[in-house]
């Protein structure tokens, strides 16, 4: 079973300035929380663009885990799309979109994934229980870095 995680946030900056940031692989860890052990592996600076591979290492309950995403879109400033190649989950797509609005860029973005341990029991408890939860925390701490980074923001 797809699952979705939705996020939608209001900086008061430019879309090039917040998209440029996003440009940035190296910028991916200050935005990671720090639990998670976050590593890029791939050699930067790295050109972001349709078909770039990037290779990272985290920590999911102390575990090293590897983890291959691609750009399979990508469209400046309006949007970038990632897709895991090699990682946790069965599926992994996180599109990220970047909208002017009222003077400022609306980030967005829609991860679909699915649990490596399937639509069975297992996969739908840990997936209640652990993986949702933790992927809510993540993105929460994303949006606390993003509004230090750039600014009071709003959250929706």
């Amino acid at each position: 079973m797809t699952m979705i995680l939705e996020t939608r946030q209001w900086l008061p900056r430019s879309v090039e300035e917040v998209f440029g940031f996003f440009a940035d692989a190296a910028n991916l860890n200050d935005i990671t929380p720090p639990w998670l052990g976050f590593r890029i592996l791939t050699p930067l600076p790295m050109e972001m663009r349709t078909g770039a591979l990037i290779d990272y290492r985290i920590r999911l309950r102390g575990v090293p885990i590897r983890w291959r995403t691609e750009i399979s879109c990508w469209e400046p400033p309006v949007r970038f799309v990632d897709e895991q190649i090699r990682g946790p989950y069965r599926l992994w797509r996180h599109e990220h979109t970047f909208h002017a609005e009222n003077g400022g860029t609306r980030v967005e973005d829609r991860v679909e994934y699915q649990v490596s341990l399937g639509d069975w029991l297992p996969g739908r408890v840990a997936h209640r229980l652990w993986i949702r939860p933790e992927l809510d925390r993540i993105f929460e701490y994303r949006r606390q870095r993003m509004a230090t980074r750039f600014g009071t923001s709003k959250h929706e």
